[in-house]
């Protein structure tokens, strides 16, 4: 992963896990549902882009160099499972 991508998801990674906590503090202050929905739909979406930077990230990097190292069968193999379970 690069250096640039990584610090990407690690900053994406930090404000999900504030927000997530954030979270269980409306939950346990009994706070309005459709407040709650609506963070928990902010986390899915955080989370997601996450995700893309993530794929992005190793089909520019570790799949090029899979393929290029003659490991184009496995590199598809493990792009399939991914994409199997995206769509579970």
């Amino acid at each position: 992963m690069k250096d640039e991508t990584r610090a990407d998801v690690l900053k994406r990674l930090s404000f999900i896990e504030g927000h997530v906590g954030g979270i269980r503090r409306m939950v346990e202050q009994d706070k309005y549902c459709v407040d709650v929905l609506k963070q928990t739909y902010a986390v899915r979406r955080a989370i997601e882009k996450m995700e893309t930077l993530l794929l992005e990230g190793h089909l520019h990097t570790c799949v090029i160099g899979g393929i290029q190292e003659g490991r184009s069968d496995e590199v598809i193999g493990e792009l399939v499972e991914l994409y199997e379970l995206a769509n579970k």
